[in-house]
């Protein structure tokens, strides 16, 4: 018995991805082996019977997805060349680039490997062994869809051409712009460029100017920019506004008479004070000794907005609504999202609800769902409402009260569910008249937030129910889910591992367990410098929440079902939500499902291109933010490692930059991925994640979005001069690739995606 608990301890520690990408290793040092499990078990030093299945296992596995081949019973070879797989390009900054597949294994492609693939492209590969490097690689044979063909750059003008050197810096190539489509163009110009076409025999792709922007550095040319960037857009078709103007805003008595009236009941909103689009309403009264009435109303958008029309089309495309620093760029015309359709106070409007007669203990005794018609009596901010629930004073104080101590009840019950408590600090900046930031500051969540969240996400869990769990006779209908994933188990683990350098702990193994324990530590870290990292690195380890008419339930919420019904003015799947709603309660039969995926998978996408184009305004706005404070000190916590240096954010403003390896004079440093850190071969001097460190701002680049540091120590600024490399001058579109490292970051935040790392761009 001793012997086998040696023998175990000394089997090396893996995960199932590890083991997987390590058996792929094996049979690449050798094609033409044969191998079974007890072989690869002895070539691996594996001798416990967990890791010996787990072999098996994978085998199958790459098996089943044509990977490997099973030549004979139990032996195992590799296929020579795979050609029939699909899967999404994603980019490294140094040109190289991983395929995620449709079963999500991740290979690795060459940047001589691409064949003109770039980020985010669907393509077809084919998959051979690298012998040297003990790994499958892959050669892009087939691109199947581009997912870009637009990008914003700078141009650089030569005597009979231009390139347009992009911003994005996940498009390696510049884009190389003919004589023919010089006119207009002067030097520096910020630009939309599209690829118009990519012969086979030139690097660099052929394009053609589409609209060009302006001066770089100026405000509205750079939200601009950023839009476009991102392909949305920046203002209505003009000739949807005109549409939008003959929408008639009053009510019939044909919609008096087939709506519950909810007028004469006390109803408010609470929204934030610069909002002009109020979605949503709560009306409340007192139906017993200790039993209430709790209406939430919700803008009745569809209403206005016929399916199919011109107007829903393009509600379609965009999908969301984009909040910028400075503005909201609208799903829907002004006159519908600002007007017509927003609850405003003392109108009469037209509503979508779902009304719950709730006990003292916010348990649900009955409900109801349908259209309604409200007059809100009172708009407050969410300042305003917080001053209420803290002194018990106020405009509309029992309603309030009473709603915050159910709202409490609400979330209580929610997070003892298994919920996950995600309330990030927001950055705010408060701008002047030309849009410059004067300060930065960040949006704290507090009761009165949590009063309108908990009712909101009440209402969109219960109308999920209703539809999705409809009973024992009867079979769910199509719908539209908010779903969100479990954790992928490798990053979580690599996070869990990784916050106990601060000496927090995640423990369980149940879903229940880990996330009362996951609670635990952002409600340990909250105020400490590393509580944005920690927080940052929690949510890289979630899946991203997302769209479907497939429902897996809500992880983070801990909801088994749940939708968006409640923001139909600025999201599109609400949009969709109160149709099949009303058709459903009207007994409609079930939707197309697969229609309504296309649906969810599209409104999914431009929710991640907005938020991507809010992330970088605000990253333009920090650096613009800081760009008069070089040569100040601030103190940091590293909270990015790379091959090419280190990311640290500023505690006091949260704004983030970069200290260059180039710069780390003092040894020669090596990037250590197990332990993210920057190591000193001679030294042993440690740049790790998490660090503490005093810096000094060095650039501020407005057009590039970029801010430079430099490490100080004990007052002194470290490093040398700028080393600038050597210019690239093979700009030419038919110039040869070159071979670049094919290392990745450890640990990178989605707000890091955005840097260009130092390295020199391909063209």
């Amino acid at each position: 018995m001793a012997k086998n608990k040696k023998e175990e301890t000394e089997s090396p520690v893996y995960n199932k991805k590890s083991l997987t990408t390590t058996i792929l290793g094996v049979f690449s040092a050798d094609p033409n082996q044969n191998l079974n499990y007890k072989q690869i078990s002895r070539i691996l030093d594996i001798k416990d019977n967990h890791n010996k299945r787990l072999i098996t296992e994978i085998l199958y596995e790459l098996t089943s997805q044509e990977v490997l081949k099973e030549v004979y019973r139990g032996k195992f070879q590799l296929n020579a060349k795979v050609g029939n797989q699909e899967g999404v390009v994603e980019m490294d900054r140094d040109g190289s680039a991983n395929v995620i597949t449709d079963d999500n294994q991740e290979v690795f492609i060459a940047e001589y490997n691409l064949n003109h693939a770039l980020h985010g492209d669907r393509v077809r590969i084919a998959t051979t062994p690298n012998r040297k490097r003990q790994r499958l690689e892959a050669e892009v044979v087939e691109i199947v869809e581009r997912a870009k063909r637009q990008f914003v750059g700078s141009v650089q003008l030569e005597k009979n051409y231009a390139f347009v050197v992009p911003d994005n810096k996940l498009m390696p190539h510049d884009i190389f712009i003919p004589k023919e489509g010089l006119e207009g163009l002067k030097n520096g110009q910020k630009v939309i460029a599209r690829i118009a076409d990519w012969p086979k025999n030139m690097k660099n792709p052929l394009g053609e100017i589409v609209e060009i922007l302006g001066k770089p550095g100026v405000h509205e040319v750079e939200m601009h920019a950023i839009l476009a960037e991102f392909e949305l857009p920046y203002r209505f078709p003009e000739e949807l506004d005109r549409l939008a103007e003959k929408i008639s805003d009053k009510i019939t008595a044909s919609d008096y008479a087939s709506r519950r009236d909810f007028r004469n009941i006390p109803t408010f909103t609470i929204d934030p004070a610069d909002a002009k689009d109020f979605d949503d309403a709560l009306s409340f009264r007192k139906t017993g000794d200790n039993t209430y009435e709790v209406g939430v109303h919700i803008a009745d958008v569809t209403h206005y907005v016929p399916t199919g029309s011109p107007i829903d089309n393009e509600a379609i495309e965009r999908g969301t609504s984009v909040y910028l620093v400075d503005r909201c760029v609208p799903m829907l015309p002004e006159r519908l999202s600002n007007f017509i359709c927003s609850l405003r106070p003392n109108e009469e409007k037209l509503c979508f609800s779902a009304v719950f007669e709730m006990d003292e203990n916010a348990g649900i005794l009955n409900q109801w769902f349908g259209r309604t018609v409200i007059l809100s009596t009172r708009r407050f901010a969410y300042e305003e409402a917080q001053v209420v629930i803290e002194t018990g004073e106020g405009d509309m104080k029992e309603e309030i009260l009473t709603l915050h101590g159910l709202a409490q009840k609400l979330r209580k019950n929610r997070f003892k569910a298994g919920a996950i408590a995600f309330d990030r600090e927001e950055v705010k900046f408060n701008l002047d008249e030309n849009g410059k930031p004067l300060g930065v500051f960040f949006k704290v969540q507090k009761e009165s937030n949590q009063l309108i969240e908990e009712f909101m996400l009440l209402a969109n869990q219960r109308v999920a129910e209703l539809i999705g769990r409809p009973g024992q006779k009867s079979k769910p209908k199509s719908f539209v889910y908010r779903i969100h994933d479990k954790p992928n188990p490798d990053k979580f683990d690599s996070f869990r591992t990784f916050v106990t350098r601060f000496g927090y702990i995640v423990e369980g193994g149940t879903d229940k367990q880990i996330s009362k324990s996951l609670n635990k530590v952002l409600a340990e870290a909250k105020g400490s410098k590393e509580q944005n990292l920690i927080e940052t690195l929690a949510l890289r380890s979630m899946a991203k929440a997302r769209y479907s008419a497939n429902n897996i339930g809500h992880y983070g919420l801990a909801f088994p079902y749940y939708t968006h019904f409640t923001s139909p003015i600025r999201r599109y799947p609400d949009m969709m939500v109160h149709r099949l709603l009303a058709h459903y309660l009207d007994g409609g039969t079930s939707k197309n499902e697969d229609s309504l995926e296309q649906l969810c998978k599209h409104a999914s996408g431009m929710e991640i291109r907005a938020t991507d184009a809010e992330r970088m305004s605000i990253k333009y706005k920090q650096v613009e933010y800081m760009s008069d404070k070089i040569g100040q000190q601030f103190e940091g916590v590293i909270t990015g490692v790379t091959n090419f240096g280190i990311f640290v954010e500023l505690v006091e403003s949260k704004c983030e930059g970069l200290v260059s390896v180039r710069d780390l004079d003092d040894d020669f440093y090596e990037f250590d991925e197990e332990n993210y850190c920057l190591k000193g071969r001679q030294s042993d001097r440690r740049f790790q994640l998490g660090d503490e460190i005093t810096v000094e701002v060095w650039r501020a680049n407005l057009v590039k979005k970029q801010l430079d540091f430099k490490i100080v120590t004990n007052g002194v600024v470290e490093g040398s001069s700028f080393r600038q490399p050597p210019r690239n001058t093979s700009r030419r579109p038919d110039s040869k690739p070159s071979w670049k490292s094919d290392s990745k970051p450890k640990w990178k935040s989605d707000k890091h995606s955005d840097r260009k790392g130092g390295k020199k761009r391909k063209r």
